[in-house]
């Protein structure tokens, strides 16, 4: 993204930065596992309700969740009508003695012959409502664990139960087997991974912006002791390093996005060199169009191709005429959302 215009209320280094009670993110799905588990330790009972597939515009996606008690609620499988529907299915079937679990197609087509979901966005969703036992609750526990401690790990739910195990390497990080034997799986964590190159204001906006969009987040710097870096409490790592080792810190996947926005050309440049190999799904770097022309220029004459830099994105963000670093943040946090879902 372009910066330009009249510098924003944080376009200067200084020496002090506000103190900020927020803390790392955690995944999405942690309120829905930690209302089930207190729950099941007040012998309340609970269902939870899981979006095992999705297709076309459902509005809950596959891994949606959300749980339900008698007194309160955690999550969202979509909102709207079909969400109440659902909401007041859950409570209706709690009462019942011995109540098993169910798995409901819906249609949100209103010509749908049946299994309409009372929604007409065309896209369809399986859901599961699972009456939770106590007998459940130390994988429950588990799970909350995981969550919380950032930790990677493997959650099975089957007509049989809920099992925690090790997370499984290179699987999908949601499946759904229908049929008589059926069995959904997801990775518990993060999916997604945000890297950020430079700690600066900018860096901190993002940060900010990213924590609501369930990446985990790392932000890298050179500069040991800066106050936008150390006490950016949205990042959950954050490390001082040399840019010319930035090969090795970052890692590579399909669920990896890098963004580059170090505090001048020549970091920049450093960085670039190191990342621009790397098999990421979103490297991008923020500057000016000029600076952006120059930088492109010298690795084209340093030996780099055109196919080379052709998946680098810059300038970064989607283009709505920026100033601040809160609205730079926003406009690169856009395109991080597009590249994500397939834009």
């Amino acid at each position: 993204m372009q910066k330009g215009g009249p510098p924003g209320p944080f376009t200067f280094e200084s020496n002090f930065v506000a103190p900020f009670s927020a803390s790392p993110s955690l995944p999405r799905d942690f309120p829905v596992w930690q209302h089930v588990a207190d729950c099941l330790r007040r012998n309340q009972p609970v269902t939870l309700l899981c979006v095992l597939s999705s297709s076309g515009s459902s509005p809950g996606r596959q891994g949606f969740k959300m749980s339900v008690a008698a007194d309160g609620m955690a999550g969202s499988i979509g909102g709207g009508i079909m969400e109440h529907k659902f909401v007041e299915l859950a409570r209706a079937r709690m009462q019942e003695a011995n109540a098993e679990l169910m798995i409901r197609p819906q249609i949100h087509r209103k010509e749908a012959p049946e299994d309409r979901s009372g929604m007409i966005c065309s896209g369809e969703q399986v859901l599961l409502l699972y009456p939770v036992p106590s007998t459940d609750l130390p994988q429950v526990e588990a799970t909350v664990n995981t969550l919380e401690q950032f930790q990677r790990a493997a959650l099975r739910i089957t007509a049989t139960g809920l099992v925690v195990a090790t997370a499984d390497a290179g699987a999908d990080f949601y499946a759904y087997r229908p049929g008589p034997d059926w069995e959904y799986r997801e990775q518990l964590g993060f999916r997604d991974f945000l890297t950020i190159v430079g700690g600066g204001h900018v860096a901190l906006a993002l940060s900010r912006v990213a924590a609501t969009l369930d990446f985990e987040i790392t932000v890298l710097d050179d500069r040991a002791g800066l106050n936008t870096h150390q006490q950016n409490p949205y990042a959950h790592h954050k490390r001082t390093v040399q840019y010319d080792t930035l090969a090795e810190q970052v890692p590579q996947g399909l669920n990896q996005y890098v963004v580059i926005m170090t505090f001048g050309y020549r970091p920049d440049e450093v960085a670039l060199r190191q990342l621009l190999s790397h098999q990421v799904k979103y490297l991008g770097l923020m500057g000016s169009a000029a600076k952006i022309k120059e930088l492109l220029g010298s690795l084209l004459a340093s030996g780099y191709s055109a196919a080379e830099l052709a998946h680098l994105r810059a300038p970064i963000g989607i283009p709505i005429h920026s100033r601040t670093p809160e609205e730079i943040a926003i406009s690169v946090a856009a395109e991080l959302i597009q590249v994500r879902n397939g834009g």
